[in-house]
């Protein structure tokens, strides 16, 4: 149950730090943070909620995550769906105290996205859904790779946190104007049940293509390294 409640936390930080941070401080006036600063925020949630709760639950965050962690060996099928359960019910608590925060705010819509994923037009940039499926899958396969070699028992100890939240870094400053960044089902379910409408039309899209990323990742990583093992 420590894991669990570990998972519901990290999963809370990482969707109140990142959203919170595309909701409320990207585009305030004069002093927004914009594109760059939300990517830094996301990856800043994972490396802190790394070394805060890493040696208790793994920090997974993320139900793509822990199912790679699974097909790549590193994680037990038995805790699979209390993880996924725990990391869901993290973001749309998430969800709620951010939609608390934002809605004090004069003129505040929740239907202009409160920082949903989405693909077409309600894409950032208008990329269709073909570009949004590709780009989510290829994303979160690399964020695996990285997060299976970087915790690797033969990388250098000690610097996986900083690989991993550096890589989610990366990853939202790719692909914001594409998807608004998901590769990771329970950040896209927090937010997307407060808009409701579109954005639960679009979210399968945020749950395949991750988790079938997540797979081609441990996949891919498990073919480069196992002559080596």
């Amino acid at each position: 149950m420590k894991q669990y409640a570990a998972e519901l936390l990290g999963t809370f930080w990482l969707v109140l730090g990142g959203c919170g941070s595309a909701v409320l401080a990207a585009a305030f006036p004069q002093l927004g943070i914009g594109l760059h600063g939300v990517s830094l925020a996301f990856g800043l949630t994972v490396l802190t909620m790394a070394f805060a709760i890493g040696h208790i639950s793994g920090c997974h965050l993320n139900p793509a995550v822990s199912i790679g962690l699974y097909v790549g060996g590193r994680f037990p099928a038995a805790k699979l769906a209390p993880y996924i359960v725990a990391q869901v019910l993290g973001a749309i608590a998430a969800g709620a105290v951010l939609y608390v925060i934002a809605s004090g705010a004069p003129g505040f819509d929740v239907s202009k996205g409160f920082a949903s994923n989405g693909y077409g037009a309600h894409s950032p940039g208008g990329y269709s859904l073909m570009a949004a499926l590709v780009t989510e899958v290829i994303m979160t396969m690399f964020f695996l790779l990285i997060i299976l070699g970087a915790t690797d028992k033969r990388a250098p100890q000690g610097f996986a946190p900083i690989a991993i939240g550096l890589a989610l870094t990366l990853i939202h400053l790719i692909s914001i104007p594409v998807t608004n960044t998901s590769v990771n089902p329970a950040r896209s379910t927090g937010v997307a049940l407060f808009v409701g409408d579109w954005a639960i039309g679009q979210l399968w899209l945020f749950w395949v293509a991750p988790i079938v990323g997540a797979v081609l990742g441990a996949a891919t990583y498990k073919a480069i390294s196992k002559d080596d093992a």
